[in-house]
């Protein structure tokens, strides 16, 4: 059945699915974005531009399908992870080592 009120299924503490993984839906999102950028890339677009453009859209989705209070939550945690170093480069580096 489709859920047309824009609820996560599965979600529990930090989006994880109820194993404690990344749920299916997420994974598959993700992909897709994956596959999106790749393909922007491959079509020499510049990176801030692709960037924009995604975070645009995800702004717009956000902003048509979950309450104010919500979406700055959100956006609050994203800033914390850029804050905290965990969106660098440097910080995937050091957790391959």
């Amino acid at each position: 059945m489709t859920d047309t009120k824009n609820t996560p299924h599965d979600a529990g503490p930090a989006g994880a699915g109820q194993d404690g993984g990344i749920p299916a839906e997420l994974s598959h999102c993700g992909a897709v974005v994956d596959k999106a950028i790749e393909y922007m890339l491959g079509e020499n677009l510049p990176p801030l531009a692709v960037s924009s453009a995604l975070l645009g859209g995800a702004l717009g989705l956000l902003s048509r399908t979950m309450g104010k209070d919500a979406m700055q939550a959100m956006l609050e945690n994203a800033l914390h992870s850029v804050q905290a170093g965990e969106l660098h480069p440097e910080h995937d580096r050091v957790g391959k080592n």
